[in-house]
């Protein structure tokens, strides 16, 4: 597959901040027009990296055992679609970001979502300790924050183990905001693992609470499955395996990475059988479709949207004989997807023109900026 269109950079730690920041223009309040940014945070070694890796940078989940401990703050932008689109920045553990060298208003104005990275297998009483503090800290500054929480690493752990964690880390986070008269902030709790696709299911969901189209999509989706007879529709970003929206049924977990190994399976049959005799083309085009017969009566169905974009539906069989229509109704999807990204961009110029105009008055924005993802 090949990689996520990113860029890298990286802050040295502590007093080597101050300098470097208008290099980056982290302190710009225009740096994120269009961007808004995702903080990955955690005590060290809890496997911020190695999720941003594997998510990100296709690594093999077992490759991850030999990366070094991150002592940088990491930015990278991540730019797959027209929706997928944003920057992440990576926090080494054992850093204090609350030092008085670092500006928190700076880091938490114009984040659109943090997630606090837990790991599940040690004992995790400093890391919720951590968790207050820097969403305490985050609300003040920027009450629009999304606050994700990871429990990481539960791979290791058994069902029921994984449960009474989740129910534990849950409990005493919320209490710790409860007696500090923080009951309004809401935490979302995810269990994760690189060695499934639980992680890739749970960015998903960060993602989408930052894509303002994320009702039209739905909408779409709903409205396609509908009038054909579909069981189950996804919406997904073929670079990372992040799915930005599906249908308002269920979605169930053994659904979704059959959904992910159908695009893996895709694009590895493209890259060898899809280009030309000089390499020439790229592995995933507007003719890149596919059908897959399971043996339960099910068709997996998956079709080129954008150019980063697929659609994979999941049809009974007897629904599938009617593949003109499901085609003709695809169609018709496609094109409202297109409008909706045309929408889109308008809108973004617009933003870029005002906001070039507002820097060349002075103009510095009240608080944080509304970004368009």
């Amino acid at each position: 597959m090949p990689p996520a269109n990113s860029s890298q950079g990286s802050i040295p730690a502590r007093a080597d901040l101050a300098p470097i920041l208008p290099v980056l223009d982290f302190s710009d309040p225009f740096s994120t027009e269009v961007k808004p940014r995702i903080l990955l945070m955690g005590l060290r070694r809890s496997g911020k990296s190695s999720i941003q890796k594997v998510v990100f940078h296709k690594m093999s989940p077992n490759e991850t055992l030999f990366l070094e401990s991150t002592n940088k703050i990491c930015r990278e932008d991540v730019s797959n679609s027209s929706f997928v689109n944003f920057q992440i920045w990576d926090f080494p553990g054992q850093i204090d970001f609350f030092d008085p060298t670092f500006d928190y208003e700076m880091i938490f104005r114009g984040t659109g979502a943090l997630i606090f990275v837990i790991d599940s297998q040690d004992d995790y009483m400093e890391a919720l300790a951590r968790l207050h503090l820097t969403v305490t800290r985050a609300y003040k500054v920027n009450t629009d924050i999304n606050f994700e929480v990871f429990i990481h690493k539960v791979d290791g752990l058994s069902d029921d183990h994984k449960i009474e964690t989740q129910r534990d880390i849950h409990q005493r986070a919320n209490d710790d905001l409860a007696d500090a008269g923080l009951e309004k902030i809401h935490l979302s709790f995810y269990l994760t693992s690189i060695y499934d696709h639980s992680i890739f299911e749970a960015f998903s969901k960060v993602v989408q609470k930052l894509i303002p189209q994320l009702p039209t999509l739905e909408n779409l989706l709903n409205i396609f499955i509908s009038n054909s007879g579909i069981e189950k529709a996804f919406l997904f970003d073929v670079v990372s395996k992040i799915y930005i929206a599906t249908d308002s049924t269920p979605v169930d977990m053994q659904t979704y990475e059959l959904c992910c190994d159908m695009i893996d399976v895709v694009i590895d049959i493209s890259c060898i059988y899809g280009l030309k005799e000089d390499g020439a083309g790229t592995p995933y085009d507007k003719e890149s479709t596919a059908i897959i017969k399971l043996n339960n009566t099910t068709v997996l169905y998956l079709k080129e949207v954008t150019k980063f974009l697929a659609l994979v539906c999941f049809v009974r069989e007897e629904s599938f004989e009617r593949k003109g229509l499901i085609d003709y109704n695809f169609h018709c999807f496609r094109k409202a997807i297109h409008e909706v990204f045309e929408v889109r961009m308008k809108m973004v110029k617009s933003r870029k023109v005002q906001n070039r105009l507002q820097k060349k008055k002075g103009a510095t924005p009240n608080g944080t900026p509304n970004v368009l993802l």
